[in-house]
């Protein structure tokens, strides 16, 4: 039998008659010589990258030790579908324990994100009517559509002062506006003013510049544990702190206004005040969670989708024909357009926000014939199985017709997870795209300057390491 770790357990084969013990393929010996080779070759930016040269050196199941970071990598959707038969009652993720630290340190509850067992299931099942189904995101899609009306009126206002009535830019910044003010309006209901171009004053400025440093603050706290951090206290985690302490402050506010205001303005945080099925504490958390996870997690998979569109002008074309007849409310069109649903899932295929999927399996599985005990990290590599041969025909292209046809796609696009732990701003996040792409390509034409691929970084959520410049059109 191969030991497992330091705990006795070990790897049989799962094929059920060969009666042979295997020892499951492992990428270095030493977690920590692991850990220093990982630094000294750029840290932690080329995660995905290295996961899908170990599948390529391994097999599709080895495991992985980094410092304190110990798990096992699952390539096939084949054993992520094992994997969901395993998840249990009380669905277990790995946190972000820099997260849950500022939580302790703060007295904060922590919401759906960091919670494990009967807790997450509580919050779970109280959250789940106002954001996860489709009568709850019927309540949201106007507050999108306005915002994302807006964000295509500003843009023709800027292309109407530009020389030649086009306009190059790196997207991401106008992108990352319009996500924190679509979340914002959908959660909050209130406009934060962020789509006119110039700076944001006042609390809006300060939200936006403290949602950025949260984010950007999180990568290098990843893996480096908090009792350290504690005793050091790097000016890295300080900012961390106060980041994280602003982003509660403006959740505080708009409780309190929406407190004091008679009738409800709409938007989630509305909703759960007027059900009532949680406690005020709990919302508090869970709407400050949905907060910070909704902004750069929905910006990239829009920047990436527009720089396809703008290197493939085919597909540009098919969608807004796609468009073209098709009005109605945001409901209506939404439901209207299979063609650009499977545009966003293909971009999420070649650029999935999260890397991975991790899941703890309450009882022991079988992943491709290795045995693996109950209360081990797993991982469903996201950006290799997206880029895998075994799985995608033509993997490179990009071609969004490969969801629509008879191909079975089980397993296959796990973006925002899956079972009862699956991403619960899916549908928010989902909506807030299509609408997004629906009035850009209704009201422009993209096109990529280079047609280059994009080298991707992995700095909490995946993104270019440097952003493509995009061309953008009027359209007549």
């Amino acid at each position: 039998m191969t030991p497992w770790g330091d705990l006795g357990l070990g790897y049989n084969c799962g094929c059920g008659g060969c009666g042979r013990s295997h020892a499951l393929p492992r990428a270095g010996r030493s977690r920590w010589l692991n850990l220093y080779r990982l630094w000294r070759d750029g840290g932690f930016q080329d995660f995905h990258l290295r996961m899908e040269r170990g599948f390529q050196r391994l097999g599709p199941v080895y495991r992985e030790q980094v410092g304190t970071y110990d798990c096992v990598n699952v390539l096939l959707p084949r054993d992520a579908a094992q994997l969901f038969r395993a998840e249990g009652p009380f669905p277990r993720r790995m946190g972000i324990e820099a997260w849950s630290a500022h939580r302790r340190l703060r007295n904060h509850k922590c919401g759906l994100f960091l919670l494990n067992g009967p807790a997450w299931r509580s919050d779970r099942l109280a959250l789940n009517p106002e954001v996860l189904s489709p009568s709850g995101a019927r309540k949201f899609l106007p507050l999108l559509d306005a915002v994302a009306r807006d964000f295509a009126a500003a843009l023709r206002r800027r292309l109407r002062r530009s020389p030649g009535g086009a306009l190059t830019l790196d997207p991401h910044p106008l992108l990352f506006r319009f996500t924190l003010e679509a979340s914002s309006f959908a959660l909050y209901g209130e406009r934060l003013g962020l789509l006119g171009g110039g700076p944001p004053a006042g609390g809006a400025g300060r939200f936006l510049r403290a949602v950025q440093e949260m984010l950007s603050s999180t990568p290098p706290l990843l893996f480096v544990p908090p009792p350290l951090l504690r005793a050091l206290r790097p000016p890295l985690w300080e900012r961390h702190l106060q980041a994280w302490d602003c982003i509660f402050q403006h959740a505080d506010g708009c409780i309190q206004r929406l407190l004091q205001a008679r009738g409800g303005r709409g938007g989630v945080l509305s909703e759960l005040l007027l059900r009532g099925r949680l406690p005020l504490d709990s919302i508090r958390a869970n709407v400050t969670e949905f907060t910070a996870g909704g902004v750069d997690t929905t910006a990239m998979p829009l920047l990436f989708t527009l720089f396809e569109l703008g290197r493939n002008p085919g597909v540009q074309r098919a969608l807004r024909e796609e468009l073209r007849g098709v009005w109605g409310g945001p409901a209506q069109l939404l439901s209207a357009l299979p063609l650009l649903r499977a545009a966003i899932k293909e971009t999420l295929r070649l650029y999935p926000v999260g890397i991975t999927v991790q899941r703890y399996p309450a009882t022991d599985v079988v992943l491709h014939n290795y045995r693996v005990p109950a209360g081990t990290l797993c991982q469903v590599s996201l950006y290799a199985m997206g880029r895998s041969p075994e799985v995608f025909a033509n993997p490179e292209r990009y071609e969004p017709a490969r969801w629509l046809g008879k191909e079975d796609t089980s397993f296959k696009a796990l973006a925002f997870g899956f079972g009862a732990r699956q991403c619960i701003g899916r549908r928010l996040a989902e909506a807030e795209m299509m609408l997004f792409l629906v009035h850009v390509l209704r009201n422009f034409s993209v096109e990529a300057v280079s047609t280059e691929d994009v080298r991707t970084v992995f700095r909490f959520v995946l993104m270019p390491e440097k952003s493509p410049l995009l061309t953008f059109r009027c359209l007549d």
